[in-house]
């Protein structure tokens, strides 16, 4: 009975983490347009944070309870899932062709982002000097968003609708967007570490699998529609920018909520980290040397994630 409880708590969760966030990022945005905000940094910045609100919030939650291979596991299981599995499932299904100039900087700020974590962490704990250096990358991401997205023109929109009635609406669909994200993680992480306990499994197991493909079914949706709209730019992107976040954000915020250095497990640092950083590797060089990915190096991803799982589990 206790086993179905906490499997239902995950999957109720899940869902609700989902959905809320889905709910949040469509609130924040038309609050940003109603402000009068540029459409570009709306997207370049709000938009993008936003849609990493439910691996956030899980991470927070879970390292402001103590919870810290929960908090570490699913933000670098959340990246390894994104590259590992959903994009190489665009590199499978869909025809990616990307410009170098474009993709550049952000595939080095993702790559550099993922050294320094592995590296700031070899002394056990994730301290303020690398979360100084993390938090540093995050900011330079969203600069070079903000410039890229100015650079390419700002797309002329209709006027907002700012009727009572919307008001009423885009707020109240804000508030309980909020709520589901931040509710739902309580039942993830509670759920997650009992399903852990029950398993007799490190709560850093149930992390970097069912929780951070949990976390990561947005990044999923979005790569299902790039595949059938047969616009790669829309996944690709879409990964990357939220793996950067993943790691140059979360983390340090994580490290902020619990008011210490965060500890990181020796499975953690021997293989989470590791891993993650050899499928970014994996996806990213190839991409930018030859200005595409198909179907053998998506192949090649989803091997490393299988040979991951089996370790892992």
């Amino acid at each position: 009975m206790e086993m179905l409880l906490a499997i239902v708590m995950v999957v109720i969760g899940i869902a609700l983490v989902v959905k809320g966030g889905d709910m949040f990022v469509d609130a924040a945005s038309w609050m940003a347009k109603a402000a009068g905000i540029p459409p570009f940094i709306i997207g370049a910045t709000i938009v993008s944070v936003a849609t990493t609100m439910p691996e956030m919030i899980v991470s927070c939650l879970a390292a402001a309870q103590g919870k810290t291979e929960m908090a570490i596991g699913n933000a670098v299981g959340s990246v390894t899932v994104n590259t590992a599995l959903i994009m190489a499932l665009g590199f499978i299904f869909m025809k990616v062709i990307i410009s170098r100039k474009g993709y550049i900087f952000q595939c080095v700020l993702l790559i550099v982002s993922s050294l320094v974590l592995y590296l700031g962490s070899d002394n056990g704990y994730l301290d303020t000097w690398t979360c100084a250096v993390l938090i540093a990358i995050f900011a330079l991401f969203l600069v070079l968003n903000v410039v890229k997205a100015k650079g390419e023109g700002e797309k002329s929109e209709a006027d907002v609708d700012k009727s009572r009635t919307t008001v009423i609406k885009n707020i109240a669909v804000f508030v309980i967007g909020a709520c589901a994200i931040v509710g739902g993680s309580q039942l993830l992480v509670n759920g997650g570490s009992s399903l852990a306990e029950l398993l007799g499994v490190p709560e850093r197991v149930i992390a970097v699998t069912l929780v951070s493909i949990g976390t990561s079914l947005p990044e999923l949706v979005t790569t299902l529609t790039a595949i059938r709209k047969k616009e790669s730019a829309l996944s690709v992107g879409n990964i990357i920018g939220a793996n950067v976040i993943d790691l140059s954000l979360i983390l340090p915020m994580c490290s902020i909520v619990s008011g210490e250095s965060l500890p990181i497990s020796r499975m953690g640092y021997l293989i989470d980290m590791p891993v993650c950083l050899l499928v970014i590797l994996i996806a990213l060089v190839p991409m930018l040397i030859k200005e595409k990915a198909g179907k053998l190096q998506g192949s090649v991803l989803i091997a490393a994630y299988a040979a991951y799982l089996i370790i892992t589990l």
